[in-house]
């Protein structure tokens, strides 16, 4: 057992630590080990609580070998079937899943995903209290008749996409409804999504908050010059940055275009104005186009000094997310939908604003004027003046700090108590 494991066990009254089954697709890997940062960092620091194993499943399907590194369930075939991640013990399980299923099929990928978690039923037994499903559709699904075959209380977690999309399809909406409603607790990132989660079917006094945190040893108030010159971006002008998946439905383009409208209408006071992009993704070829193309019409090396230009730096471990945060001026983030982004988080942890869309869980997080700005989705004229209204503004780094986010140590001890309650009742007594 770790050293640090069951501290705080015993206002719970347990003579030893709790017992945690997480399941999730939604988790890193040896191939895509910068993915989910926000689940790795708050399982990381669960486990100096509890002991905790995570069947972290891997999408599969006859075949997928074949197709090498050309899809991703082809390239995941690479995953070994047990591993270790700072120092979590995680089991892959192969789930198997229709692909394309889209809306109407959606439904049989539940089924499907409990089959591929079947054979490590027998092992499970008699070594856990309490099982988590994280991520609302296929994982809590599963997770909640895993649990039943295993005896045990469970609780799911949402993220935001699961909640504010994929739960509201006609098709899967009824088994999410019941695997809230059996659930001990439903828990949500932010309390637009708590609520979002007792509209789905769970029970208002068992639907609960338990925010995201931020590692405050890389998050934090920092020099920008220097992280500049670190990273090597330009020194001369402003940065915009965005973090996070290069996708079309994170507002990529309404980005690209409004970071070309500042450009057009003459940057920030005559200074250049840079977009960072950070992250990986199926936009991620449109926006090195753009990158090559500003370049091009830029002309000579001297011109390319004044004009602002746009860099796509591809994902990065998070140490290096910290340092682009420290480097830019602002974030920007104009996701169609989201829960509660943890790089909002961690933006406001490094006292920089952000320049988000009014969606999911970040006017929970971001206020107006204060702390950031916000806008309609979709809208790329909206977008840029929030931009250029934020480049142009002075922040108050009190603002900032009054808007500190929780470390992930205290999101995780939150966390360990609600499935502490989960497993035993209150006070330690045995769950009915």
């Amino acid at each position: 057992m770790k050293s640090g494991v069951g501290a705080g066990m015993e206002e719970e009254g347990l003579s030893r630590p709790l017992r945690v089954l997480w399941v999730t697709r939604i988790f890193p890997n040896r191939v895509e080990p910068l993915s989910c940062a926000f689940q790795r960092q708050q399982l990381a620091a669960l486990s100096r609580r509890c002991e905790v194993e995570v069947l972290a499943a891997i999408p599969y399907h006859p075949g997928a070998s074949l197709l090498g590194g050309r899809t991703r369930p082809g390239r995941l075939t690479a995953v070994p079937e047990r591993d270790e991640i700072d120092g979590v013990p995680v089991v892959h399980p192969r789930a198997p899943y229709l692909p394309g299923a889209g809306r109407v099929l959606a439904p049989v990928n539940a089924p499907l995903y409990l089959a591929g978690l079947l054979p490590y039923v027998p092992r499970l037994r008699g070594r856990f209290d309490v099982v988590l499903g994280a991520w609302l559709y296929p994982d809590a699904c599963a997770a909640a008749l895993l649990a039943r075959m295993l005896g045990l209380p469970y609780a799911v977690k949402a993220h935001g996409t699961d909640v504010n999309v994929v739960a509201r399809w006609r098709s899967v909406r009824p088994l999410v409804g019941g695997a809230l409603r059996s659930a001990a607790y439903a828990i949500g990132v932010s309390r637009p999504m708590v609520e979002a989660l007792a509209a789905l079917g769970a029970p208002r006094d068992r639907a609960v908050l338990v925010r995201n945190g931020v590692d405050r040893a890389l998050f934090r108030p920092a020099d920008r010059r220097a992280a500049r010159r670190e990273l090597g971006l330009p020194e001369r002008g402003r940065i915009v940055t965005f973090v996070g998946n290069v996708l079309r439905e994170k507002g990529i383009h309404e980005l690209l275009r409004a970071f070309e409208a500042i450009d057009r209408d003459g940057g920030d006071g005559g200074e250049p104005v840079h977009l960072v992009v950070v992250g990986d993704g199926p936009e991620r070829a449109a926006v090195e186009q753009a990158a090559l193309r500003r370049d091009r019409e830029g002309g000579s090396a001297e011109l390319r000094g004044e004009r602002g230009r746009i860099l796509a730096v591809g994902a990065r471990p998070l140490a290096q997310v910290a340092r682009h945060l420290a480097a830019t001026d602002l974030l920007a983030l104009p996701s169609w939908a989201e829960g509660t982004p943890n790089v909002v988080l961690e933006a406001l942890a490094a006292a920089r604003p952000v320049v988000a869309t009014r969606v999911g869980g970040v006017p929970d997080v971001v206020t107006p004027g204060r702390t950031g700005l916000l806008v309609p989705p979709r809208d790329a004229g909206a977008l840029g003046r929030a931009l250029r209204d934020a480049l142009a503004r002075t922040w108050d780094d009190g603002a900032f700090a009054e808007a500190a986010p929780p470390s992930w140590e205290e999101s995780a001890e939150a966390l360990r108590r609600l499935l502490a309650r989960a497993a035993f009742g209150e006070g330690g007594r045995a769950a009915a």
